[in-house]
Parts: C-alpha cells; sequence; structure tokens
C-alpha cells in the first residue's frame, strides 16, 4: 500500500488511488495531534471501523455543503482528508489504527481558517455524530482530544 523511504529526515510515499502527490514529511501518529484512549472503549462506542467511516462521510460532505466554511474545502484533496480523518479519528479513539497523515499545523497552513470556521466545522461533526447515533458521552470523549487543536488549525 505504501512505499516509505527515509531521506533527510522524512518520509516519502506512493500517493494512494484519487489522492494528489503531497511534499514529503515525517509519518508518526503524534502528527495525529494527541494521543489516543488506552483502551478501545471509545473506539467500539464509535461502532468500530465502519461507524467512522459513516461519520467522516457524512460530516465531510456537510463541510464541503456549508455555507459558511464550504469554501475552505474547494481545491483541497477531498479524498485524502477523508482517508485520513478515519485514520485520526480511530488512532485518538483507541481502534489501533496508525496515522499516516500530516501534523495539524502543517496541514491547516495558510488555509486562513477563523475561529468562526473552527466552530462551523465542531457542529457539522456534532451533526455527524449524533446521525450516527454515538452517545453524548462519547461525542465529547472526542471533542475533548480534538479541541487543542484549534490552536494549530486557526489562523487568524
Amino acid at each position: 500500500m505504501f512505499l516509505l523511504l527515509l531521506a533527510s529526515a522524512q518520509v516519502s510515499m506512493t500517493v494512494p488511488a484519487g489522492e494528489e502527490p503531497v511534499e514529503p514529511y515525517v509519518i508518526q501518529d503524534s502528527n495525529a495531534g494527541a494521543t489516543p484512549y488506552k483502551t478501545d472503549r471509545w473506539f467500539k462506542a464509535f461502532h468500530g471501523q465502519p461507524g467512522i467511516d459513516r461519520i467522516v462521510e457524512s460530516f465531510m460532505d456537510r463541510n464541503i455543503a456549508d455555507p459558511v466554511i464550504g469554501e475552505i474545502f474547494k481545491n483541497q484533496d477531498d479524498v485524502r482528508i477523508r482517508r485520513t480523518l478515519k485514520e485520526q479519528i480511530c488512532y485518538l479513539l483507541g481502534g489501533g489504527c496508525a496515522y499516516t497523515g500530516r501534523d495539524m499545523k502543517g496541514a491547516h497552513q495558510n488555509m486562513g481558517v477563523q475561529t468562526a470556521d473552527f466552530n462551523a466545522l465542531v457542529e457539522n461533526l456534532q451533526w455527524a455524530m449524533r446521525e450516527e447515533g454515538i452517545a453524548f458521552a462519547a461525542q465529547n470523549k472526542l471533542l475533548a482530544k480534538l479541541a487543542p487543536m484549534k490552536r494549530d488549525v486557526v489562523e487568524r
């Protein structure tokens, strides 16, 4: 699936099907922006990988259609975003996944994300989690992992 080549402390990888090439970066779980829960309890509360997949698909569809933040997602690699979000959520919820995406600051650099955009994104995630039937306490466990990332995502 991925071809990893170490060179100059960076990792290059073959481009997964449907994704655009990106600048090389170091692939490491710490890029996910938080440490995972030590148990798979929360992963299971999200209905495992199929539940996470449905949440991310619904979340991204809603973001793209959102009149407040939809413009941010134009000209972005939608396939890559969906894949890495699924990995990130699985990883953070203790599902045993590896995270292969970039760090939060690098992934969101020069996107001009504002606090209102971040808040709209969170609302869309909450909507997708409710649609999947995720209990409020489990939703809060994921949001607790994601909330501190605001400082790396919001630029102005």
